[in-house]
């Protein structure tokens, strides 16, 4: 499903790449950080939530078959799924569905009581809301500045340490953490 929905969409001209679980780790990490580079517009997944993707870039997350009941349409899992847009200041869910399930229409109720009590808390206090972003550029040059002093080997250790570290991420599907590491990894060899 995955595969044939991003190529509806490429034909589309729109920017593409897709996950699931036939796809290695490290190369959902790879997928991931192009997605943060702007490389793609859309990602498309399937059960991304229990992926563990969370990036504060994330504006729309559309659920497709949102009314078939069961363990990735129930009320907790709906709700955690809309959530994944919740940080961006233009978020939106759209859940396609031919009718309004329970679990649906209890994830609306819950999401629109958060939003009105953020919404209070916000005037309250005189917070002004904006999205969360997180610099990749602005990550990339404070590694740089860390490894530039460390003697060759203390390099080597670091590495296989990381490399260690990197792995057991992407074994507990931490995709994000996995792919920080191996950049970090990157920037060390390369220095």
């Amino acid at each position: 499903m995955a595969e044939d929905l991003s190529d509806f969409l490429e034909e589309k001209k729109i920017k593409v790449a897709y996950i699931h679980s036939d796809i290695v780790t490290l190369e959902r990490a790879k997928i991931i950080r192009d997605l943060r580079l702007g490389k793609y517009d859309v990602l498309v997944g399937i059960n991304l939530l229990r992926e563990g993707i969370d990036l504060p870039e994330v504006s729309t997350v559309a659920i497709l078959d949102a009314d078939k009941e069961g363990f990735l349409r129930g009320k907790t899992a709906l709700i955690q799924t809309i959530g994944r847009a919740a940080r961006h200041i233009n978020g939106r869910v759209i859940m396609y569905a031919d009718r309004q399930t329970e679990a649906m229409k209890v994830a609306i109720i819950e999401t629109n009581r958060r939003r009105k009590a953020q919404i209070n808390y916000n005037l309250k206090n005189h917070i002004m809301p904006k999205s969360t972003a997180r610099s990749i550029q602005k990550e990339r040059e404070e590694l740089v500045d860390d490894y530039i002093e460390i003697p060759k080997t203390e390099k080597t250790r670091l590495i296989r340490d990381l490399r260690k570290k990197m792995e057991l991420a992407a074994l507990n599907l931490e995709f994000e953490k996995a792919a920080k590491l191996r950049d970090e990894i990157i920037l060390i060899e390369g220095k």
